[in-house]
Order: structure tokens, then C-alpha cells, then sequence
């Protein structure tokens, strides 16, 4: 590739991460296009324009998937990785190229090639020298949500536990990713009926993000609802309300935005205290909920 080819091929790629940072997707796709035709025109046998090639197809499918077309986002991404096959320098690179293929089936709800490409990009993590463990913990928890969502308990446990190990010893107990499959393997778990293993992991999700985050947080105050439950089904009743309180009292104090998990935390501290029942009490809390979200439609929630 001569000087002035690439010159212009880092222009346009610069325009477009600059695009992307401002949000105008629409026209950072243009010149990603401008960026993947260039480099085609000059496209070589030799390495320097086909990983210049393989970088302008890998933006431009992080753009389209973005920008909500999944389908276009594969195509990109599959085009990218042909330029890569047997390519030991890449092993990176491949990895990351089959995790977005893998999210774009995600999005497509193709369960099967979702998770055998990210099977595959634990392949390529695997081999790079040393592996990409916390890219390997990634896909590890990617693959535990699929599982999960399809009610295949065992093998998502399998990825699930193996994403924590990984976390656990790369970054320690008090970082926010450990809690956050702390807090997957307990909703896990918790579906399953193995409430003393859910009780435990929700336990150590909500410990970490109470030390790092503070009572007024989101996933603190998830993490206290999720722990309520758990500690319903093991008959820790009077502990569960303290939670359900905090939960309740956090999402209150985060505005709008969290409504639709207010309304579900409302929903369970009430549920349960009717089955104490404290009706009055729960009619209170029902009614207090309604008043501060008003007249909106909240979402489903995701606590």
C-alpha cells in the first residue's frame, strides 16, 4: 500500500471514531464505507492492506450493529475474519471478530451460532500467548446468560463458574465484574430451587457493591432485592424485609429512569407483605409507588 493510500485510509478511520464519539452514527457508517472501499480498491497479498482491510470491516460492523443491523454487523464481521484464517499474529483480533458475531446472532435470537462463535472466540483467546483470560471470562459469561435463558442449567453453570474463577483471580472479589457474575450464577441458582448456593452468591455480589458503590446505586439496590428473594425460599423472613426496604428506598432515590425497577421491587416487598398479612402496610407502599411514578408506563423491569 502506498504512503498516500494510507494516509487517507487513517483520515477516514479518525473521521469516523470521531463521528462515533459525537453519536452521529449515520454519517460515521459513510465514511466507514469510504474507509472499507479504499482499502479494497487496494487490496494485496501482502499483510499491511489486508489488516488495514480487516480493521475498516471490523468498525464498520461495530457501526452497524450500533446502529441496530445485526445482519449487516455478521457480514462484516465474517468478511473480516476470511482475511484472518491461519493467522497465529491474530488470534486476538479473531477472537474479538467471532465475540461480535456471536452478539449479532444474539440479537438475531439464533441461540446455536450464537454460542458457537463464542465458543470459538474462547478458541482464539485461548490461544494467544498468555490467554486473554478476562476476554475468555466474558464469553464464558455470554454463554452462561444463553444457557440460562434456554434452560440449560448445567452447561451455563459450567460458564458461569468459570467466568468467577477467572474474575476472581484476576481482579479479586471486590471489583464490580466478580459481582456481577456473583450476581448471575445467583439468579442461576436461584431458578434452579439451590436457594443456600443463590443466598450465598447474591450475598457476595451485594457485599462488593455496597463497598464500591455505596447504598444509592442500582445494582446495590438490584442486589438487595435479589438477595430478599433469596432469602425468602430460606425462610429468612424478617432479614428479607430489611432488604426489600433498602431495595425499595435506593430506586426511590434514582429517578425516572429506574421506575420500572421500582414498580418491581414494589411489587415483591408487597406480595410479601400480604403473605405476612400486613395488607394495610402493602397498600401504602402500593399506593406511595404509584404517587411517585405518576402517570407513566414503565418498562419491564430488569431487576
Amino acid at each position: 500500500m502506498n504512503s498516500s493510500t494510507a494516509t487517507l485510509i487513517g483520515i477516514l478511520r479518525e473521521r469516523v471514531e470521531k463521528l462515533r464519539s459525537e453519536g452521529n452514527l449515520k454519517e460515521a457508517l459513510h465514511a466507514a464505507n469510504a474507509a472499507v472501499d479504499k482499502c479494497q480498491q487496494h487490496l494485496a497479498p501482502d499483510l499491511d492492506t489486508i489488516d488495514a482491510f480487516v480493521s475498516a470491516l471490523e468498525i464498520r460492523g461495530d457501526i452497524h450493529r450500533e446502529l441496530g443491523n445485526p445482519e449487516a454487523a455478521r457480514d462484516d464481521y465474517k468478511q473480516a475474519l476470511d482475511q484472518l484464517e491461519e493467522r497465529p499474529d491474530r488470534f486476538a483480533q479473531a477472537g474479538r471478530l467471532h465475540a461480535a458475531i456471536g452478539a449479532a446472532y444474539d440479537s438475531m435470537d439464533n441461540v446455536e451460532k450464537a454460542a458457537r462463535h463464542w465458543l470459538m472466540a474462547i478458541d482464539c483467546f485461548e490461544r494467544e500467548d498468555p490467554p486473554l483470560l478476562l476476554d475468555i471470562a466474558a464469553m464464558a459469561n455470554n454463554l452462561g446468560f444463553l444457557y440460562k435463558a434456554n434452560g440449560q442449567h448445567d452447561p451455563a453453570e459450567t460458564n458461569f463458574l468459570r467466568a468467577l474463577e477467572i474474575l476472581h483471580s484476576q481482579l479479586g472479589q471486590k471489583h464490580e465484574e466478580t459481582a456481577t457474575v456473583s450476581s448471575n450464577l445467583g439468579a442461576l441458582y436461584q431458578a434452579a430451587g439451590f436457594n443456600e448456593q443463590a443466598r450465598e452468591m447474591h450475598m457476595m455480589a451485594l457485599e462488593t457493591r455496597r463497598d464500591l458503590f455505596g447504598e444509592e446505586h442500582h445494582d446495590t439496590a438490584q442486589s438487595h432485592n435479589n438477595l430478599a428473594l433469596a432469602l425468602l425460599a430460606t425462610g429468612d423472613r424478617s432479614w428479607a424485609r430489611r432488604h426489600f426496604e433498602k431495595a425499595l428506598s435506593a430506586f426511590e432515590a434514582l429517578g425516572p429512569e429506574y421506575y420500572p425497577d421500582l414498580e418491581a421491587v414494589a411489587d415483591n416487598y408487597c406480595e410479601f407483605l400480604r403473605s405476612e398479612g400486613e395488607n394495610q402496610l402493602a397498600d401504602v407502599i402500593g399506593n406511595r409507588v404509584r404517587d411517585v411514578i405518576g402517570g407513566q408506563e414503565p418498562a419491564a423491569a430488569a431487576v
